[in-house]
């Protein structure tokens, strides 16, 4: 037997034709809870219902349990089963397949990287918003200015400050939940930059290290292939002390070092969800040592 699901029931076919069937109902949310429940690897329960105990065979790594993985045998592929023998319109399917683009969005955009950028790209306007606040503050105090005129001024400036302070915190905060290996390796700012400038932790995750490492200098970099120079070695990475407390000539070679060891922490962090921080900090510091050693 072979169990097949589509989206509007599932069927039981014996390799000639179709021997049970278990129809979902005809209504767009009950059969966008059974995509959604798919897609998040679920066995539904009209499949569970439908084999009993016969032995079936499944083309889903999902319905594993239920029978024998057969991936490619041509049954799975070549058999049709048209809905509208089973008076399932169109219109209902295409009405469903917009719900489950929605939802699909919708849930994307809950994704708590992208949170992450959103935090970052506010974070940036609110210091430079505060870079200008604490300019015109220092001009206005050249000259005798009564306490009161300038009051109101420097209120918004320590609340935005403030304001500063507490994403600082959100961003860590969120950090560790979501990259944790990152945020031990680099710290929470770098880290949340990286993912900023790559466009999400998954993106990030299959990015080289040679990309991870002058992510962030892609003026210099356009600079460079435009009008030849030097390349640039390091991007937001050089925020971070190994890089920015060491001799120039050694920054390079960090640079490289420390952009691998994040590659292989972004991709536990999106992959395997293990936590290796502590490995990868004993191989920066052998390494660190080599370098500076020759």
């Amino acid at each position: 037997m072979y169990l097949i699901t589509k989206w509007f029931g599932v069927f039981l076919h014996d390799g000639n034709t179709i021997c049970e069937q278990i129809l979902f109902p005809k209504k767009e949310k009950e059969i966008l809870k059974r995509i959604q429940k798919i897609k998040k690897n679920e066995i539904l329960i009209e499949e569970k219902k439908i084999i009993k105990e016969k032995e079936v065979k499944v083309c889903e790594k999902r319905l594993l349990p239920l029978g024998e993985y057969v991936e490619d045998d041509p049954l799975f592929y070549n058999v049709k089963i048209d809905p509208i023998d089973y008076n399932f319109s169109e219109v209902l399917f295409n009405k469903v397949t917009n719900l489950a683009t929605k939802d699909s969005v919708d849930e994307k955009l809950k994704s708590e990287d992208l949170q992450i950028i959103q935090m970052v790209n506010a974070l940036d306007d609110l210091i430079k918003i505060s870079n200008m606040l604490s300019e015109r503050l220092a001009c206005w105090k050249v000259i005798p200015t009564p306490d009161k005129k300038i009051e109101s001024f420097k209120n918004t400036f320590i609340v935005i400050n403030n304001e500063i302070k507490t994403l600082e915190s959100q961003i860590e905060e969120d950090m560790k939940k979501i990259a944790p290996n990152i945020t031990s390796l680099i710290g929470s700012q770098i880290g949340a930059r990286l993912i900023s400038l790559a466009g999400s932790l998954e993106k990030l995750a299959f990015l080289p290290a040679s990309t991870v490492q002058i992510l962030g200098a892609e003026k210099a970099l356009f600079r460079f292939k435009k009008e030849g120079g030097k390349p640039p070695k390091h991007g937001v990475i050089f925020q971070h002390p190994l890089i920015n407390r060491s001799i120039i000539k050694e920054r390079g070679k960090i640079s490289r070092m420390l952009a691998n060891k994040i590659s292989i922490a972004v991709k536990a962090d999106f992959f395997t969800k293990r936590d290796i921080s502590n490995t990868l900090k004993k191989e920066i510091e052998i390494q660190l040592k080599n370098i500076r050693n020759k």
